[in-house]
């Protein structure tokens, strides 16, 4: 059975996401909780588990876990048959199952019983949907800092800001996980002597959002890519970073700080502020 670890120095409980898919979910479903506690998890993903031996297999892991750590691990399980389940349940841990949670509730409230489907989350029946994200993914590349400006209004967001400030895998990360075409644009200088946007950009401005970033860690980045450049310089990412904010308010563009956030909270967040019509399931 695959084997999955988060590395790290120092653990104080195990935290197990088992599934008989890929565990992407029960792993989503096991941090989401977690992020709540100020506590180191050793983190383990245990997928594929649809078979009761499978089930018995990552019992045993579970067991050897709480032996080993004095500390029932923590278990998310996303598993959906019913007999693989109840073998998970007789693991030494603290069991969370997301199935048996809300599926009773939703079948009743819909008046239909669910399918049971195993892997459901993660298949591609609709193939529709699955090429979309792949044109997505294939227009953020090919739209990737200013390259092209071809079907540039075909765009769902169109991103603006300094030299690494977070463009480019904000761009991939809608692209991959929503379906969207982004293009991202870099800020340079000469733009700020202008005092304009790249001269394509305002015809769509309704797509603009902006990204920003603190010079200090807009420096950290850059050093780590040229370092001892003036690209690189404190204050070069002064300069920029100033003279972006300006440009954005004098054109009215939104825009936020990647500085303390994840590439998640970004996504979120223009998404918010952009209200694209997402596909339904």
């Amino acid at each position: 059975m695959p084997l999955t670890l988060v590395p790290s120095n120092r653990y104080e409980r195990t935290a197990f996401f088992v599934s008989d898919g890929t565990g992407i979910t029960a792993e989503t479903f096991g941090h989401a909780l977690l992020s709540q506690f100020d506590v180191k998890f050793r983190q383990v993903r245990l997928p594929f588990v649809d078979s009761v031996s499978k089930a018995l297999e990552a019992a045993r892991r579970i067991n050897e876990a709480a032996e080993r750590d004095g500390k029932r691990p923590l278990v998310f399980s996303t598993l959906v048959n019913a007999e693989v389940a109840a073998v998970m349940r007789q693991a030494n841990g603290m069991i969370h199952e997301l199935i048996p949670t809300f599926v009773p509730g939703l079948e009743q409230e819909l008046g239909i019983k669910s399918t049971h489907g195993i892997g459901r989350s993660h298949t591609i029946a609709d193939t529709e949907e699955y090429n979309r994200r792949i044109e997505a993914i294939n227009f953020s590349l090919a739209h990737d800092d200013g390259e092209s400006n071809k079907g540039l209004p075909d765009a769902d967001v169109i991103l603006v800001g300094v030299s690494r400030c977070g463009k480019t895998p904000t761009s991939l990360y809608l692209a991959m996980t929503h379906g969207l075409k982004i293009a991202n644009y870099p800020l340079i200088p000469e733009d700020f002597a202008r005092g304009n946007l790249p001269s394509v950009l305002p015809r769509q401005r309704e797509k603009l959002f902006g990204l920003s970033i603190s010079p200090d860690r807009l420096h950290q980045v850059r050093n780590e890519r040229r370092p001892g450049s003036k690209y690189a310089s404190i204050e070069q990412c002064r300069m920029e970073v100033n003279e972006a904010e300006a440009l954005m308010r004098r054109e009215g563009i939104r825009w936020l700080s990647t500085t303390t956030k994840s590439i998640e909270e970004i996504a979120a967040t223009i998404l918010q502020e952009i209200r694209i019509e997402r596909k339904s399931f």
